[in-house]
C-alpha cells in the first residue's frame, strides 16, 4: 500500500486530508537581523474543528473539549512554528505538532482503578516510621533524673 500524501494519518480512525488545512507564513519574531525582517518563514496553521468533513460528531465534540484553550471563537485551532530558519522546515514542524496535539485529544484516557496497599507494604511502610520515631527519640536530651 503507497502511503497517500494529501491525507494526514492522526490516528488509525482518522485521516485529515491535507487541503482542510490553511496555510500561511508571516516574517518571524525576536532577535536574526536582516534575514528574520524579510524572510516570510514564520508559518501559521490554521484548521477550522467545526466545519471539518474528516471528523465525526464525537470526535468534534471530545476535540471542542479538549482544545478549548487553543480554539477561537470560529470554531478554528491555531498553531504557529517559526523556530526554523527555512520555511518548509517550520511547515513541516507545524503539522508534525498538529498531528501530535490533535492525537493526544482524541486519545482515550485509561479508567483508574484505585489500589489498596498490600498487607506486606503497610507493614513496611509503619516499620520504617516506628525506626524514625525511635531514632528521633534517641537524639533527645537525657533527664537526669531519669537514670
Amino acid at each position: 500500500m503507497v502511503p497517500d500524501d494529501r491525507l494526514l494519518h492522526v490516528t488509525p480512525a482518522l485521516a485529515i486530508p491535507r487541503a482542510e488545512l490553511v496555510f500561511r507564513a508571516t516574517t518571524g519574531g525576536g532577535p536574526g537581523g536582516q534575514h528574520v525582517n524579510r524572510s516570510a518563514t514564520r508559518v501559521e496553521l490554521w484548521w477550522n474543528v467545526e466545519d471539518s468533513p474528516s471528523l465525526s460528531p464525537e470526535q468534534r465534540d471530545l476535540l471542542l473539549s479538549r482544545l478549548a484553550h487553543r480554539i477561537d471563537k470560529r470554531g478554528r485551532l491555531r498553531l504557529v512554528s517559526g523556530t526554523r530558519r527555512s520555511q518548509t522546515m517550520n511547515r513541516d514542524d507545524v503539522i508534525g505538532r498538529f498531528v501530535n496535539v490533535v492525537g493526544s485529544a482524541l486519545a482515550v484516557k485509561p479508567i483508574r482503578r484505585p489500589t489498596r496497599p498490600s498487607r506486606a507494604a503497610v507493614e513496611r511502610r509503619l516499620e520504617t516510621k516506628r525506626r524514625q520515631s525511635e531514632q528521633k527519640r534517641r537524639r533527645q536530651r537525657v533527664d537526669r533524673e531519669d537514670e
